[in-house]
C-alpha cells in the first residue's frame, strides 16, 4: 500500500461509502486509489460544491460527508461551504493536499506551484480540528486522529492535510481497530436529574425548544412532550423531528406572535439540543425564560444565550431515556386545541397577505411524499418553505441558516441526491432555489447530468436578488444592483441532457408540472418565472425588536 491508499482504507474502515471532489495533479494518486475501491468518487466542478456535497450528504444521512480537493487554491475555494458547516454543526471531513515535503522550506514562500504558507490556518477558525501530516510515519495515526474527531457525538467540520509527496511512499498497513471506539459523554448527574424532573414536574406551563442536536432524539422528544403535554417548538435545523402531523408540534416559528406567545406565557422552557441563535430568537430579543432546564451535549453552548437553571450534559436521546420515566403524566388536550386554533389563525393571517406564497406552499404539501427532502438556498421561496413548508420528518430539510451563504442548494443537493442513489434516503430529493444564487454555481449541473442523480430542480425566477431588491423598496431606496441579466434556464439544463419546464407563477400548471418531476427518477428542472415578498422569518419583518 502507499499513502493514498492508506487514506482510502481508513475512509473505508470508517463506514465512508461516498467521497466528493475535483481532481488536481497533486491528488491524483487518491484518484487512482478510490477507483480502485468500493468507494463512490463523484466528481464536482469546483472545489466549494465538493464541500457544500459532502454538508448536503451528512445533513441527510447523519453520516460523515468527505470533500476532497487539491493543493492551494483548491483547499481555499471550500472555505464558504466549510463555513456554513461550521455555524450548522455538520459533521464533514475535508481532505485537502499539500505541496511536497521535499520542495517546503519551514517559514518561507518559496513559489512552488498552489504554494501556501500554512495553508492549514485558512481552515482553523472553521473547524473542530486541523490534522497535518508531516512524514510517512504518521500518516495513519493522523488520519485515525481526523476520522475519530470528525465523527464525534458535537458535530464540527474536521480538515486533514497531506503532502502530495507522501500519497505515493509505500506503507505498511496496521490493524485500523483502534480507531473505531468513539467517546461518549459521561453519565447524567442523578443530582441534575432530579432538580430538572422537579422542576418540569412543577411547571405549569413547559415548553419543549429543540434544536439540531435533538435530530437523533425524535422518539425521545416525543415522549417527553406526551409525558407532559408541552408544545415542541423546532428550530430550522430540527424540523420534521415530531413528523408534520403530530399534534404537539407547533409547526410554527417563534418570530410569528402565535408561537412567539408561547414561549411568552411558558413558565418553564426544555431547551434540546440548541444553543439558541439570533436566527431563531430574533437576535436575542426572545426573553429569557422564567425557568431553563437545558439538554445538551456542549455545556458552553447550552448557556450562551441564556442562563439555564439546569443543565444535563449528553446526548439528548440518553438524557431523555433517564428523564422522562421520571415525570408524571398530563392531560394533553387543552393544548393540542390550543396549539390547533394557532395555526389556524397563523395561516389565515399570513394567507390574506401572500396568498401566492402558500400557493406554492399548498403545493409542495400535496405533492411531495413525507419521506421527502428538500434542499432550499438563502431565497425568497426557501425561506417562507423553511418557516412554513410541510416535512414530513427529521433530516428532510437542509437550509443554510447557520452562516447564511448563498448557492448553498444546488452543491448540497447533490450529496442528497447521492444518498438517495446510494439507498441512504428512500425519497425524491428537491433542490429549492432562486436565479440569482443558482448562478453561484450553475456548472454543477454538469455534476447531476454525469452522474445521472435522481434530482427535481426547482428554480423560481425573479429576475434577480429578490431579498435584496425588497430590503431597497422598503428602504425607499432605487433599486441598484439586484436586478440581474440571466439565462433561459431552461435551455441551459437542456444543454445538459436534463429535462426542464418552465411556468408562470403557482398555480394549477406549478403544481401539474412539480408532480411530473417528482415521479422522474431522471434528473430535472423545473423554472417557476414569479416573485414573492419574504415571510416575518426574514429580519425586516421580525415582530421582536431590542
Amino acid at each position: 500500500m502507499n499513502g493514498a491508499d492508506t487514506i482510502v482504507a481508513g475512509l473505508g474502515f470508517a463506514g465512508v461509502d461516498v467521497v466528493f471532489g475535483l481532481p488536481g495533479v497533486h491528488n491524483l494518486a487518491l484518484w487512482e486509489s478510490l477507483s480502485r475501491s468500493s468507494i463512490r468518487l463523484v466528481g464536482v466542478r469546483h472545489e466549494q460544491a465538493a464541500a457544500y456535497a459532502a454538508d448536503g450528504y451528512a445533513r441527510a444521512t447523519g453520516r460523515l460527508g468527505v470533500a476532497l480537493t487539491t493543493t492551494g487554491p483548491g483547499a481555499a475555494n471550500t472555505l464558504g461551504a466549510v463555513g456554513e458547516a461550521w455555524a450548522s454543526r455538520s459533521p464533514i471531513l475535508v481532505i485537502a493536499t499539500d505541496i511536497a515535503t521535499t520542495v517546503r522550506r519551514p517559514g518561507v514562500y518559496r513559489g512552488a506551484l498552489h504554494e501556501t504558507v500554512g495553508q492549514e490556518n485558512l481552515f482553523r477558525p472553521l473547524t473542530r480540528a486541523v490534522h497535518v501530516v508531516t512524514s510517512p510515519y504518521d500518516l495513519r495515526q493522523t488520519l485515525g486522529d481526523a476520522l475519530v474527531g470528525a465523527r464525534r457525538e458535537a458535530p464540527r467540520p474536521t480538515y486533514l492535510q497531506v503532502p502530495c509527496d507522501l500519497l505515493g511512499v509505500e506503507m505498511d498497513f496496521d490493524d485500523w481497530a483502534g480507531w473505531s471506539s468513539l467517546r461518549s459523554s459521561g453519565p447524567v448527574s442523578p443530582r441534575d436529574l432530579a432538580s430538572a424532573a422537579d422542576m418540569i414536574q412543577a411547571a405549569q406551563r413547559p415548553l419543549v425548544w429543540a434544536g439540531g442536536g435533538a435530530v437523533g432524539a425524535a422518539a425521545e422528544v416525543a415522549a417527553l412532550a406526551e409525558r407532559i403535554s408541552a408544545p415542541v417548538v423546532t428550530t430550522y435545523m430540527a424540523r420534521g423531528l415530531l413528523g408534520p402531523d403530530h399534534p404537539l408540534a407547533v409547526g410554527l416559528p417563534p418570530h410569528l406572535p402565535e408561537c412567539g406567545e408561547l414561549w411568552d406565557g411558558a413558565d418553564l422552557v426544555i431547551a434540546i439540543g440548541t444553543d439558541f441563535d439570533g436566527m431563531m430568537t430574533q437576535n436575542w430579543a426572545q426573553p429569557a425564560p422564567p425557568r431553563l432546564v437545558a439538554i445538551n451535549i456542549d455545556r458552553v453552548d447550552a448557556a450562551k444565550a441564556y442562563e439555564p437553571d439546569v443543565t444535563l450534559a449528553g446526548d439528548a436521546a440518553r438524557v431523555l431515556a433517564e428523564l422522562v420515566p421520571r415525570l408524571p403524566e398530563r392531560d394533553g388536550s387543552p393544548v393540542t386545541e390550543e396549539l390547533r386554533r394557532r395555526r389556524r389563525q397563523a395561516r389565515e393571517r399570513l394567507e390574506a397577505e401572500q396568498p401566492q406564497a402558500f400557493s406554492f406552499l399548498d403545493a409542495m404539501a400535496d405533492v411531495l411524499p413525507d419521506e421527502s427532502v428538500v434542499v432550499a438556498d438563502m431565497c425568497i421561496p426557501g425561506y417562507w418553505y423553511a418557516a412554513l413548508g410541510r416535512v414530513g420528518g427529521p433530516r428532510r430539510l437542509a437550509y443554510p441558516v447557520g452562516w447564511g451563504t448563498l448557492g448553498f442548494a444546488l452543491p448540497a443537493s447533490i450529496g442528497t441526491a447521492t444518498a438517495a442513489a446510494l439507498g441512504a434516503v428512500d425519497g425524491p430529493v428537491v433542490c429549492l432555489c432562486g436565479d440569482g444564487g443558482f448562478l453561484f454555481a450553475a456548472g454543477e449541473l454538469a455534476t447531476v447530468a454525469q452522474e445521472r442523480l435522481p434530482l427535481t430542480i426547482v428554480l423560481v425566477d425573479d429576475g434577480g436578488y429578490g431579498m435584496l431588491r425588497y430590503d431597497q423598496k422598503r428602504a425607499g431606496q432605487q433599486l441598484f444592483g439586484t436586478d440581474l441579466v440571466t439565462p433561459d434556464f431552461a435551455a441551459l439544463a437542456a444543454s445538459f441532457g436534463i429535462g426542464a419546464t418552465t411556468v408562470d407563477g403557482f398555480g394549477d400548471a406549478f403544481e401539474t408540472a412539480l408532480a411530473e418531476h417528482i415521479s422522474d427518477t431522471h434528473p430535472s428542472m423545473l423554472v417557476v418565472r414569479a416573485a414573492l415578498d419574504p415571510p416575518p422569518t426574514t429580519s425586516p419583518r421580525w415582530y421582536r425588536r431590542r
